[in-house]
């Protein structure tokens, strides 16, 4: 009888991607597999042609042989012959797929995890949001965190056993810290209730921590904020998570970075932004002015304004923003100028601006000139 196409057998078109490949045969073995159907030697038959068409298309270089030349590809010693003739056993391709076993009555395991190993557990992570400054996350600087978290029972050293007492094995689950269930066609493996995975019990539970072999504690710890580190970012703190239960190792403390707004200075990524506000005069006349900065220890640094200076101008000052996390250096820091207008003038001060102004001609056209042209254009 002539073999189906490998194509046909997974549903999938001669086009199809190693992804959508994989998923048709997941779908196809899940539904095919023997220990769903016990006894139906059709449905086995099925189970290892789908297996078989899967070890092809899977193989770019035995894909491109069946492509070119079909099943003969595979025949007389050609690539693999028929199952038995150079194929592997489909259950062999199954656990490849899905992880663990996958015949022999081992089906559960690919609908209720893997295995259970009984034994102390590795404790939770543990987040901790963290709020520095800005000046704090320029320089780096070294913070003193406290947080309550398990920690290992000191009356029981964590065995959760009283001391004097023993850790038993578990005899719901017999000590492999998971109990099989049946749902239907499947059996299905949980955590065991008792033993909470486990696998062992205290003979008679500490007194101090009830027999989980951690208590709820108040822990502090020091941790250490690199330069630049930036709003969002997150620092591990290795071991300072909580406490297995049972004596099991901690886990570990994430610590959230959030970088608090500054009143003088925005940032974007590694550069920073200010707004300083200058004479109109010094705009006019040029000069040398001082503007904040985080990357000195006086927090100022010189910044020459051209004469001319229009409002609104942006200057960069090269490498003084915030120090890069990666790659080092630092971003740049750009200063924008805001003109200011006195509100108030003496008397003086007014007959010298109003003659300056007429000096200027500014008393007949006080806007450039070049917008009064294309003002007449706006209705043209």
């Amino acid at each position: 009888m002539a073999k189906a196409d490998y194509y046909e057998l997974l549903g999938v078109s001669r086009d199809a991607g190693a992804d959508e490949i994989k998923k048709a045969y997941r779908r196809k073995a899940v539904e095919l597999h023997p220990d769903k159907h016990k006894g139906d030697k059709q449905m086995e038959e099925r189970f290892k042609e789908v297996s078989e068409a899967y070890e092809v298309l899977k193989d770019a270089d035995k894909r491109a042989a069946y492509d070119r030349y079909g099943h003969a590809a595979f025949s007389n010693g050609g690539g693999g012959g028929a199952r038995g003739g150079g194929f592997h056993d489909p259950f062999d391709i199954f656990r490849e797929v899905f992880g663990g076993g996958g015949g022999g009555g081992g089906f559960e395991e690919f609908f209720g995890g893997r295995s259970a190993r009984g034994g102390p557990q590795q404790g939770d992570d543990l987040r901790y949001d963290l709020e520095v400054s800005l000046v704090e996350a320029f320089r780096g600087t070294e913070k003193t965190i406290r947080y309550r978290a398990p920690v290992t029972c000191d009356h029981c050293a964590g065995s959760g056993a009283e001391p004097g007492s023993k850790v038993v094995t578990c005899r719901t689950c017999g000590g492999a810290g998971r109990v099989i269930s049946s749902r239907g066609f499947f059996q299905v493996q949980q955590t065991c209730p008792t033993c909470g995975g486990a696998g062992r019990i205290p003979e008679k539970p500490c007194s101090k921590c009830n027999g989980e072999g951690r208590v709820i504690a108040d822990r502090e710890i020091k941790v250490r904020i690199p330069p630049g580190i930036d709003t969002g970012q997150k620092l591990r703190s290795a071991g300072n998570g909580a406490a297995g239960p049972q004596g099991g190792p901690p886990g570990d403390l994430l610590i959230v970075v959030h970088v608090r707004p500054h009143d003088l200075f925005e940032r974007d990524g590694d550069d920073l932004h200010c707004l300083v506000p200058i004479k109109f005069t010094l705009a006019a006349l040029g000069g040398t002015i001082e503007v904040p900065t985080l990357s000195n220890e006086s927090g100022l640094v010189t910044l020459k304004i051209p004469a001319g200076t229009q409002d609104g101008t942006v200057f960069k000052l090269r490498d003084r923003g915030m120090p890069r996390l990666r790659g080092g250096g630092n971003g740049n820091q750009f200063v924008k100028v805001h003109i200011e207008v006195p509100r108030k003038l003496t008397s003086e001060q007014r007959k010298h601006l109003e003659a300056f102004a007429e000096a200027c001609g500014d008393a007949e056209r006080p806007t450039e000139g070049g917008f009064w042209e294309k003002a007449k254009r706006i209705f043209e």
